[in-house]
Order: structure tokens, then sequence, then C-alpha cells
């Protein structure tokens, strides 16, 4: 039989604790077989995080933590990475510094082939951004594509060319969760019927357990890394601990 191989998306904020983290952490995801890296641009209001990803964002801001320090530490270190690298930005900083203009710094940074995330952009204002996205050969995922399990479950999913992200493995925000909904398979059987494309599951993902039960094509993880992150005793014991989780996660996909 065909090895199936289920992809890992770890999240960490921009900045927290430091930039210069943020850069290692990226190198120990890679190094650890991630197959995807979300990062987050620090925003004041954060509306589909929970408290964990909320609390990493203020930290981060209040460490003086800018767009253009951001780019400025891609740049550096995106060139040593193997894994892509996709930024998950609100639409808000977006606007401010112009789309256009946005869409071609990410570009000259190298976000490109996993691209960006935008959860929060308007329906009406979809397609500039879409139009934006394209012309810069930037893979762009918004939460406005819909499947319905049932007739009666609704499921908002973060859609991009290639793959599919539903919100389903909690209800609500972002956050860590002993137990995750035991309604995930289902939905996760339902969506595959609606859509060809790979599907990867977040929102609630903080053991290696979680992983490997549900069939998912890929899995998000981001407040259990945040958390390890943001709250260790040290950066250097921070990137320990991401390190060691990070190959537990991966272990528990093969």
């Amino acid at each position: 039989m065909p090895e199936v191989v289920v992809a890992l998306i770890p999240y960490i904020t921009d900045g927290d604790p430091n930039l210069l983290t943020t850069a290692e952490a990226l190198k120990v995801l890679d190094s650890c077989g991630s197959d995807i890296i979300e990062l987050g641009l620090p925003y004041s209001d954060t509306l589909a995080d929970g408290p964990v990803i909320q609390a990493a964002a203020t930290r981060s801001l209040a460490r003086g933590t800018n767009f253009d320090a951001v780019i400025s530490m891609l740049r550096e270190v995106l060139p040593q990475l193997s894994c892509p690298v996709s930024l998950f930005s609100y639409y808000n900083p977006i606007l401010k510094r112009g789309i256009g203009k946005f869409m071609t710094i990410i570009k000259d940074a190298r976000v490109q082939g996993a691209g960006l995330v935008v959860p929060d952009v308007l329906l009406e204002e979809i397609e500039i951004l879409r139009m934006e996205s394209s012309k810069n050969n930037i893979e762009l995922g918004t939460a406005h594509n819909t499947y319905y399990s049932n007739g009666s479950d609704e499921i908002n999913c973060l859609s991009f060319r290639r793959i599919c992200i539903p919100k389903v493995s909690t209800v609500g925000v972002t956050g860590t969760r002993t137990n995750v909904s035991a309604r995930v398979q289902t939905l996760l059987q339902d969506i595959k019927q609606a859509t060809s494309k790979p599907v990867a599951i977040g929102f609630g993902i903080s053991k290696p357990e979680h992983v490997a039960e549900w069939g998912a094509d890929g899995v998000i993880v981001g407040s259990a890394m945040v958390k390890l992150l943001g709250e260790a005793k040290s950066p250097e014991e921070g990137l320990k601990e991401l390190e060691t989780f990070t190959k537990s996660l991966k272990a528990a996909l093969i």
C-alpha cells in the first residue's frame, strides 16, 4: 500500500518572545520536518485567535515588533529553510500599507509558495486581494468557502487553490484543548466528499495523539507551540521544548 503522509503545519507568532527567537524557531520547525510553517504577524485585534495567541501578539507588539522588522528577518532566514512559510495576517494591516505594496514586499521576501492567510477579509474585497496576490504569485487563503455537513452543520474553511483548512476541530477561536470535538472525524469525511483538495485541520490540536486519529491530510498546531515559546523561562529553553514537541508531533504522523 502507498504510504499515507499527513502534513505537519505549525504556527508561531512573530516576535514572541523576540524576533531573534522567531528566526531560530523557524529553523527548528524546519529541521524537525514541518511541511509548511504558518507565521502570524502580530495584530492588536485578533478576532479568530484565543487567549494564548492574543497574549503572544500583545507581548510582541509591546516589544516593538513591526512589519518592516519581520520582513527583514524573513529575508535572512527564508533562504535557509527547506519548507515554505505562510504568513498569517489580518486584513487591516494589509489595507493600511496598501494591498499591492504589501504583496510586492512579501514576494520580495520570498514568501510565495505557501503564501498568505487572511482570515477576516470581507467578501466584497476578496477579488482585489486575490488579483494582487495572483499578480505576485502568492497563494492566498481566505475563509469564505463553506461546506455543509448533513444539512445542518456549517463549516467555514480557509480555502486555497491546493488545500482546504476547515475550522472544525472545535467551535470558536483558536486554543489548546485536552479533548477535541468528537464531530471532527465525521465532518472530515463530509468535507472530503465535497472537495478534491487535501484537508488540513486545526483549532485545538495540542497533543501527538490528536494528529493521528482522524484521517486528515494535514494538521495545524498553533496555540500549543506559541505557549511553549512565549511562556518559557528563557528563549533557549523555549526552543528546546519546541524541538521536542515538534518531533513528537511529527513522529505521530508517520
